[in-house]
């Protein structure tokens, strides 16, 4: 009986709760009937307790679905976020962005935004800016970072219903009335939502920033999914550890024997694929980064991770350029999973440059001797050994020690000028200060996932790009920066495309072919026939082929397989109309021109300073074999990143910039870092600051000073080893970077 009266007063508590007006019962059954799915009691610390087969809480009113694993799957409708549907972040309006230099006044345009930027009198802006200056006592003159929070939030979100005297005129007309503002960020929220603008919403999208959900707070999953553990610890802060942490949780996780039965095949399946991971060198990645801010190496190297769990035999394995952003240190890790594959039974074809994956292969095949039109032969196959012996591969002369990049006589001490970054603690960065010596070609090492791109792309390039450039973008997180005065703008030297369409070539991109088609102009073929500059250009209407709109290709529409491009019929390809082409420089027409090679070029424009100047920058940089107008969707990244830098030599140089390259070795042979480097000693030596983020050792040995971060990679890293000149860093025991140094040095 005492059993029975205890799940009355249960149920009695529960009938109340839920306002269901019963009669207590005596029996099991109906409890059951009567609270869905009670059914059954135990004795637990000595008191009686009731359980749910329908994973219900009646006394919470808290009832979940039979765990499946889509419940844990942030792309599946039954586990995401029903605010963000799994998301995790909004697109949001940030304050930091609306202003970004908080040492400018009001007046002087502080608030940068959408149609809040005219700051002249008698403009909406200024009514407004005037009118709270007036009612609050605002100064509009003075700095935004010397005025208090609320009174900037005045601006930003408006006066919540308090009515502001507003004038606006000019001699013609005068008006004075009465209103509220509403605040320039719910200003720019509202033409969002109302706007059906697509040009419109993205100006005002140029002010967002992505923020956390308020519900899942940037977990992506429902909270039930959430409340599930596993060794205490939920699958969102599984995932948020490292592949090392992951792995070691596995290892020392404690079950029951119960649910080691269950789970001991998953485990064992988990700890399989996140030792994989970790042999391929990406044991700092986190298992919820997102896909986009991985890196070409990296993406590659899970695939071949995913690759090595299957264990398939008989298999030709392609790779192009594995060793990508990976540190000596890492890459030998690399080039031991990839004997592992090989030893399994499969055979491994590798594109590559690194001497360490060279020498580590059992044969060599050496393509050559040079580039392009130079190129297309077998100069070489064998071991390395008998590349190392053909004088004619240009690779095996770097391999034995013939040619090498020679370590500079002197280093560069700087102008005395420093850039400094004071508490950064972006990403994995823990609050570190570095100092930048200005007017010197510096380096930043370390292994992967140290932190060298959170400091320089994030946190460095983006708050010079926002203050210098003007660019709408915000930084990563740090306190202070200091030394900005002593530059006057930054330019990132990426390997993204030069231009999207076959239209961009090296020609306009330089904006040589702009030179080019003034000296058409200027021939008595073309003066006679009344033709000027744009007649040469297969971008407007009158020189080029209409049939094709100067593409020299036409594209036919396959629907269900892909398209096809022909040749045009009526120019042949060539791009321009019979009676442009019949206009000839030195015997050759504007088609000739762009078909000609870099080097070709110099030499056919040596009379005209103007033209071979910005050919030669093309040629220095190792791009002779590339054509003037070659279609820039057919460059590689190397080649768009080069043609970047000969487009800056090619420029009167301030002796104010700055250059941020990020590992810009990728894809390129020993022979064209070494015109690399010394592009890069060009730009230092006209008084500018060249900032490197690079493993290659050939590079990091001319520089002038070297920041290595680390020691490890993810929560390992993220502090700064040592500083220094490359002889100092190679000194370095604790530097991974340095240990490897000493043997180029």
């Amino acid at each position: 009986m005492k059993c029975r009266r205890k799940i009355e007063i249960v149920v009695d508590r529960l009938v109340i709760k839920e306002g269901i007006k019963s009669r207590l019962t005596d029996s099991i059954e109906t409890v059951s009937s009567l609270t869905g799915g009670l059914v059954g009691v135990d004795v637990i610390g000595g008191e009686e307790m009731l359980f749910s087969q329908n994973y219900a809480c009646p006394e919470h009113g808290v009832s979940i679905d039979e765990l499946t694993p889509r419940m844990f799957s942030f792309n599946n409708p039954f586990g995401a976020c029903e605010k963000c549907t799994g998301l995790g972040v909004f697109k949001k309006i940030d304050p930091e962005l609306i202003i970004p230099n908080k040492d400018l006044s009001i007046r002087q345009g502080a608030i940068k935004a959408s149609g809040w930027n005219s700051l002249e009198e008698g403009s909406i802006a200024m009514m407004y800016f005037n009118a709270i200056s007036e009612t609050y006592g605002i100064s509009l003159d003075e700095p935004v970072k010397n005025l208090d929070k609320d009174a900037i939030d005045i601006f930003l979100y408006g006066t919540q219903g308090q009515k502001l005297h507003l004038k606006r005129g000019n001699k013609f007309y005068k008006a004075d009335y009465q209103a509220e503002f509403e605040g320039v960020i719910p200003n720019l929220e509202r033409r969002y939502k109302e706007s059906n603008s697509d040009w419109a919403k993205a100006d005002i999208e140029a002010y967002m920033s992505d923020e956390k959900c308020p519900s899942c707070h940037g977990e992506r999953l429902k909270k039930e999914s959430l409340s599930v553990t596993v060794g205490g610890i939920n699958i969102a802060e599984l995932c948020h550890k490292s592949v090392a942490k992951a792995l070691e949780f596995f290892e020392n996780l404690e079950i029951s024997d119960r649910d080691k039965l269950i789970g001991e095949q998953i485990i064992k399946e988990i700890r399989s694929r996140l030792g994989f991971l970790k042999s391929v060198g990406l044991e700092y990645l986190t298992l919820s980064r997102s896909a986009g801010t991985l890196s070409g190496g990296e993406s590659q190297r899970i695939r071949l991770a995913t690759q090595i769990g299957s264990s398939l035999v008989g298999v030709l394995y392609i790779l192009d350029e594995p060793s990508i952003g990976l540190h000596q240190r890492d890459n030998d890790k690399l080039i031991a999973t990839l004997k592992r594959l090989r030893d399994l039974g499969n055979t491994l074809i590798v594109v590559e440059h690194d001497e360490d994956t060279m020498r580590a292969a059992d044969f060599v095949v050496d393509v050559g001797p040079g580039a392009g039109i130079h190129g297309g032969e077998i100069v070489c196959a064998g071991t390395v050994d008998d590349i190392m012996k053909c004088k004619r591969s240009i690779t095996g002369q770097y391999l034995s020690g013939a040619k090498k990049i020679p370590v500079p006589e002197t280093r560069r001490q700087g102008n005395g000028k420093y850039l400094k970054v004071i508490g950064a603690t972006q990403n994995n960065l823990k609050n570190i200060d570095v100092e930048i010596p200005l007017g010197t070609f510096t380096c930043v090492t370390g292994v992967s996932g140290s932190g060298k791109s959170s400091l320089v792309n994030e946190i460095i390039y983006k708050e010079l790009a926002g203050r210098l450039n003007r660019a709408k973008i915000r930084s990563g997180a740090f306190k202070e920066m200091q030394g900005i005065e002593h530059l006057d703008k930054v330019i990132d030297i990426d390997q993204s495309p030069i231009g999207r369409t076959p239209r961009s070539n090296p020609a306009t991109y330089t904006g040589v072919f702009t030179d080019i088609r003034e000296l058409f102009a200027q021939t008595a073929d073309a003066k006679m026939k009344g033709y000027g500059a744009g007649r040469f250009s297969f971008n407007v209407k009158g020189g080029r082929c209409e049939a094709c709109e100067g593409d020299g290709i036409i594209k036919i529409e396959m629907h269900f397989l892909p398209d096809v491009y022909v040749p045009c019929e009526v120019c042949g390809g060539m791009r321009y109309n019979r009676e442009t082409l019949e206009v000839r420089y030195k015997g050759k027409n504007i088609y000739d021109v762009l078909e000609m090679t870099v080097e070709e070029g110099v030499e056919f424009f040596s009379a005209i300073p103007k033209i071979s100047r910005k050919l030669e920058t093309l040629y220095e940089v190792g791009l002779g074999y590339v054509k003037i107008g070659q279609a820039a969707t057919t460059l590689s990244g190397g080649e768009a990143q080069r043609v970047k830098l000969a487009t800056e030599l090619s420029k009167r140089a301030t002796g104010r910039t700055i250059y941020i390259l990020d590992e810009p070795t990728t894809g390129l042979h020993t022979a064209d870092v070494h015109k690399l480097i010394e592009v890069l000693q060009k730009l230092a030596d006209g008084g500018n600051t060249v900032l490197v983020i690079e493993h290659n050792l050939d590079v990091i040995k001319t520089a002038d000073h070297i920041i290595d971060l680390g020691p490890e990679g993810g929560d390992g890293g993220g502090t700064i080893v040592c500083t220094g000149t490359p002889e100092e860093i190679a000194a370095c025991d604790r530097s991974y970077t340095g240990q490897y140094l000493r043997k180029m040095l």
